[in-house]
């Protein structure tokens, strides 16, 4: 246990650095929420804990450093055209396997995956996705249904995120990136 805490510690450390203090305030309060979702549902609490506190690593890069990743590592050239919306979650994991030393790759995907989900996705990517959402700190229109969901049910609280941030792009003429669309399609419209 000893060795979970200094490793905690030193993640925290990392990451703290690498972020504002409003952005950790918002990662330590994912970690809250995605360790409570991974007791009620069964998954690793240090992997929860893992990937809520990385997922929002890269979010406060420059838009030049993810360019220059896509570029770099050989990723396709269609995620020239999308922003940081994107890049964070699916450049970040990049970053946090090379920078913070994280190989686990379920916690990798959930990083992945959490800003935009996707149509096959883990217990862990669920977690994070539906944390992120969910966490205390978040005061957005629809949050307190989804807190009451998720302690009820994981895949509708997926789902119902899915359908009001949809519902939010669209309100706002945001483009919508096609796994946003894919996870729309499997979470919500299968209903």
């Amino acid at each position: 246990m000893k060795n979970s805490e200094d490793t905690r510690e030193t993640l925290l450390k990392k990451v703290r650095a690498a972020m504002s203090e409003k952005r950790f305030n918002h990662v330590l309060g994912v970690e809250k929420a995605a360790i409570f979702l991974a007791e009620k549902y069964g998954e690793s609490k240090e992997k929860a804990s893992i990937a809520a506190l990385t997922h929002d690593y890269a979010k406060e890069r420059s838009d030049d450093e993810f360019k220059k990743i896509i570029l770099d590592y050989g990723y396709d050239l269609d995620l020239l055209n999308w922003n940081n919306a994107i890049w964070h979650g699916l450049l970040g994991a990049k970053l946090v396997e090379k920078e913070l030393g994280i190989t686990d790759e379920s916690i990798l995907q959930a990083i992945r995956l959490h800003t935009t989900g996707a149509a096959q996705m883990t217990l862990l990517d669920k977690i994070i996705y539906v944390a992120d959402y969910i966490e205390p700190g978040r005061d957005i229109p629809g949050v307190e249904k989804a807190r009451a969901i998720a302690q009820e049910d994981l895949d509708e609280a997926v789902a119902y995120e899915t359908k009001h941030t949809l519902a939010h792009l669209i309100d706002i003429n945001a483009p919508v990136y096609p796994k946003t669309i894919e996870t729309y399609n499997r979470w919500v419209a299968k209903k």
